[in-house]
């Protein structure tokens, strides 16, 4: 029982790390990487706070390096979904009675553990798991994951301290009820961050979950349940299974019991998952919340104002950052033909300089694509450009899955603004640049705004102040995260909160209040403090 108000810590963005050459975390960092490389760490489900394994065992190889065996992880059946579901449920009672700071501190204590002796393990996992290099590791499966921890505590804070006004006489409060049943959380491979978040942030509000990571993620999912585990989650809270997701989503799905799906994955899969629940509805005891981020065309504008090298800058790392594999990159440019002449070489030697490779090796910048069904999308996609007539490649083009999944960075060039790269989401290390004519501004914004089903993220390079608040006018729907004079990846925890409309989501903003209070049943309660004695009111009399 709580005795007391209790401020929390005052909450800030973790600072990234730069592992400079000689620095205290990038000694540790190589330390990390020798460790998981010369083991053959096995990842089981945890279910009930217990180790769940199978008679199936999946290998975990490297993207980069697919020849060597990382570890292992144990697929499950239906006996573990039906487990996982039994022991939410099971938790249920106990955790949504925990006072809010209970919950406040374990989160914050797996966010200190991150932030400290798990940084090292977790990032190294990341990389070695994931093909993500120290940096984009840094910032992710450190400083994001930590940023999600404790910022939504405060978050956590503030929904509780709105409350309602109360006359003479009253006491009006608001209560946040976690949810009836248990959350499903679904997770992808290219943010440990957000794997971790969305079973996370659920939990806080007093929710039990499911969460079933993807394989690709293993790796690094076991370091997250590992840390939550030692920070004094309750067995049973948050349940982590690795089953297949068509036979996970049909057993959850018929579940009277299930209350809401927090996900992070594809388009077509989140329709399908939408068009399930709706048939099952009448199964449920509650309209189950559907929180969903998805895919994205994202794109930068580069208007005949803008600074050439921010422009580049810009285009660099927001398309070939992590391969192209956030859902949040650049892989569509719309840029000024007059511009063009003197940014096309610096972008050309800009995609050419970055080196390709092991994640084990510091100066490689682009690292492998996360399997060989993606290699071979992507691969796909660089061979009808090669044939097509319709666009020309700038550079890259290349790809090798001979020691990994290594797509090179791709600059294509195309006078047709709907051909399928500058429409379809590819989700690698490949950008498409379509020249506009500078009298044909209004007319590309518009097609920018109808060019694809996907409304995520997309950015304005410019220095004209009224060209950046047209565009910013025009583009209202186009981008969930609009970012002006930047690239359009990157955002951060509690300063950009995240998400998309249209085909890319529901737009519950990851990374603010908004995605918390999602996970919550708000109860109003009116407290009559001087409660009446009699039913006849004044007006009943004559005089």
């Amino acid at each position: 029982m709580s005795n007391g108000f209790y401020p929390i810590p005052k909450i800030e963005n973790e600072p990234v790390l730069s592992y400079s050459p000689g620095s205290k975390e990038k000694i540790e960092l190589k330390k990390a990487l020798a460790h998981f490389k010369n083991q053959v760490k096995e990842i089981p489900m945890v279910i009930g706070g217990k180790a769940h394994t199978s008679n199936e065992k999946i290998e975990i190889r490297p993207p980069h390096e697919h020849h060597h065996v990382l570890g292992y992880y144990y697929k499950g059946n239906s006996t573990h979904i039906e487990l996982a579901i039994e022991a939410a449920l099971q938790a249920k009672s106990q955790w949504e009675k925990i006072s809010w700071e209970q919950r406040a501190a374990i989160f914050l204590k797996a966010a200190d553990l991150i932030a400290g002796p798990y940084r090292a393990l977790i990032n190294a996992a990341t990389m070695l798991g994931q093909s993500k290099n120290a940096y984009q590791a840094e910032i992710d499966s450190a400083c994001e994951l930590i940023d999600f921890f404790r910022f939504n505590v405060l978050f956590m804070k503030e929904i509780y301290e709105n409350q309602p006004i109360s006359s003479p006489g009253t006491w009006n409060r608001m209560e946040y009820r976690p949810l009836e049943g248990f959350v499903l959380a679904i997770t992808p491979f290219n943010f440990t961050a957000i794997a971790g978040n969305l079973p996370a942030s659920a939990a806080l509000m007093g929710n039990v979950v499911v969460w079933k990571p993807s394989d690709k993620q293993a790796y690094s999912a076991g370091i997250i349940m590992e840390v939550l585990e030692k920070a004094g989650l309750p067995k049973g809270v948050i349940n982590m299974i690795f089953c297949d997701p068509v036979l996970t989503t049909d057993m959850i799905f018929k579940h009277p019991e299930f209350s809401g799906i927090h996900f992070t994955g594809s388009t077509s899969v989140f329709k399908s998952i939408w068009k399930t629940i709706g048939n099952n509805i009448d199964l449920y005891k509650n309209y189950p919340r559907i929180v969903g981020e998805t895919g994205g065309k994202d794109f930068i504008l580069v208007h005949s104002s803008a600074d050439i090298d921010i422009a580049v800058a810009a285009l660099l790392r927001g398309a070939f950052e992590y391969q192209g594999q956030k859902c949040s990159a650049a892989s569509r440019a719309y840029i000024s033909s007059s511009l063009w002449p003197k940014m096309q070489e610096k972008l050309i030697n800009g995609v050419n300089s970055m080196k390709t490779g092991s994640v084990e090796d510091f100066g490689n910048f682009i690292n492998a694509v996360i399997d060989e069904n993606s290699f071979e999308k992507i691969k796909s996609y660089i061979d009808r450009a090669l044939r097509s007539s319709e666009v020309k490649i700038l550079a890259g083009g290349i790809y090798d899955k001979s020691q990994g999944y290594f797509i090179y960075p791709t600059l294509i060039l195309t006078d047709n603004p709907n051909y399928e790269t500058m429409t379809e989401e590819l989700f690698g290390p490949v950008l498409t640049i379509y020249l506009y004519e500078d009298q044909d501004w209004i007319k590309t914004l518009k097609l920018m705004d109808e060019s694809t089903q996907y409304a995520l993220t997309g950015a304005i390079i410019a220095s004209d102040r009224d060209i950046i608040s047209e565009a910013e006018n025009l583009l209202k729907n186009a981008a969930g995260n609009f970012y002006i004079n930047d690239k359009c990846t990157g955002a951060v925890v509690g300063q950009q909160p995240f998400g998309g409309a249209r085909s890319s989501g529901t737009n519950d903003k990851a990374g603010s209040y908004l995605n918390l209070l999602r996970w919550v049943s708000s109860r109003s309660i009116k407290e009559n403090l001087l409660p009446p004695t009699r039913y006849e009111y004044p007006f009943l009399n004559e005089n």
